[in-house]
């Protein structure tokens, strides 16, 4: 069982991942919290408690602006790369806006729509 400190909302936002100020990949995240992030990609060449950068921007508001938040690397896997805002610098505002924003533009779906095929 997971014991987490804060909780998780899911959603689906694509990113641009940089390293040392260099974009290296794309992403997007399927789940946040307050503390940190899991980035669907299929980069791998990252190292476990690296800092990295994430830019996105939300794409259905009025604004141009690119956002940026720094984190950790805490967890790789096949599937992407979980990553944690703890001891880094990070505007609380962008962290916040980005949960409200998940929350808000997630539909799960429990099941796949049937298609009907034209005759």
């Amino acid at each position: 069982m997971e014991h987490r400190l804060s909780k998780r909302v899911e959603g689906k936002l694509g990113l641009l991942v940089y390293k040392r100020g260099m974009p290296v990949a794309t992403g997007q995240i399927r789940d946040a919290s307050k503390r940190g992030l899991f980035i669907a990609t299929d980069y791998t060449d990252v190292q476990l408690n690296q800092t990295l950068e994430l830019e996105f921007r939300f794409p259905d508001k009025q604004e141009t602006q690119f956002r940026r938040l720094k984190a950790h690397v805490v967890r790789k896997s096949d599937n992407g790369l979980g990553v944690d805002f703890e001891g880094v610098e990070n505007d609380g505002f962008t962290v916040s806006s980005l949960m409200q924003w998940l929350k808000k533009h997630y539909r799960p779906m429990s099941h796949f729509p049937v298609r009907r095929q034209a005759y």
